[in-house]
């Protein structure tokens, strides 16, 4: 195939060639897809219906959320299909359209743990001034910022990358539309400018990173200053599920884009793919729910209220 224009689908990476084994994924992607429906919906739920949960740190919580459902949403119920039907096929524009909103809704959820780190570094080491530079119109201008930031990125990225010729045919090597894998199919040559956004992102990408760790560093400088042992606990607390939802999601995508070639196959690349896309989205809500004891009560209060709506 010597253009785009000549293309009007592209073949996904199934997951198993047996029928058995294709609807055993399917189950195990909606269970997992499900999940992710359920854990982030009720945060959402919980933080908008709950008065004393619209501080900052639940606000970023619930956008936070929104973007795992966009991501999640980006990818599964595609593969699911797939697997339901016994197919490959997503159509060239489904391919372009799926490339563009998961690097919305990607990039978008990494500007937004970018400034949730900020929101920790202001609550342990500048608490008296919290309430002056997180206000209410901060706190929408920053989160404005986070979503709107990333939709120029999308766009260019994604007009980019399906402006150049594909000369491989049609096969793509991952079960979703994602940009390294498409281009290996573009002719010779004719990726070099989208190397080059794509160097200039990993750039922007690790800036975010280093801010992330410095504001961590002084935030476990002030945190170990703090004189008793339950002041330490409380401050540690509110900071864990933030730096774990961090580590989850930057550690699985270093790996996967920068795992030694000698240790890459076709099978551990769809596994590792399926644990920066799949699993953090599914993970995040157990990850901030799971020792913080507000959203517990909220949610019980809520369960309460819809039982007693039920009587």
């Amino acid at each position: 195939m010597s253009s785009n224009n000549s293309i009007t689908e592209i073949l996904l990476l199934a997951f198993a060639d047996t029928r058995e084994l294709q609807l055993l994924h399917f189950w195990l992607l909606l269970g997992i897809y499900l999940a992710a429906l359920l854990g982030n919906g009720l945060i959402i739920t919980i933080i908008a219906c709950n008065h004393h949960l619209h501080t900052p740190m639940y606000f970023f919580l619930l956008n936070l959320s929104l973007l795992d459902l966009g991501s999640i949403s980006t990818i599964l119920p595609k593969a699911m299909a797939n697997s339901l039907w016994d197919t490959r096929a997503i159509s060239y524009t489904g391919c372009a359209a799926q490339v563009f909103f998961y690097l919305f809704f990607f990039a978008g959820e990494y500007c937004l743990l970018t400034v949730m780190a900020y929101d920790r570094y202001v609550a342990v080491c500048q608490p008296l001034h919290y309430g002056t530079l997180l206000g209410s119109r901060a706190c929408v201008h920053m989160a404005a910022a986070a979503w709107g930031s990333v939709f120029p990125y999308a766009v260019l990225h994604t007009a980019n990358t399906f402006s150049l010729p594909l000369c491989q045919g049609n096969v793509l090597h991952q079960f979703f539309c994602e940009i390294p894998h498409i281009l290996k199919l573009t002719c010779s040559n004719a990726y070099l400018k989208e190397i080059c956004l794509l160097v200039v992102s990993a750039c922007l990408l690790f800036g975010c990173f280093v801010f992330i760790v410095v504001s961590y560093v002084q935030i476990f400088r002030a945190v170990l200053r703090i004189p008793s042992e339950q002041g330490r606990h409380k401050a540690f607390s509110t900071c864990l599920p933030h730096l774990a939802v961090v580590s989850l999601f930057v550690s699985t995508a270093i790996f996967a884009y920068l795992k030694p070639p000698s240790i890459s196959s076709p099978w551990l690349d769809l596994v590792v793919t399926v644990l920066y896309s799949v699993v953090p989205p599914a993970l995040n809500p157990l990850i901030y729910s799971v020792r913080n004891q507000e959203l517990k009560d909220a949610l019980k209060k809520l369960f309460e209220h819809r039982l007693f709506l039920c009587l």
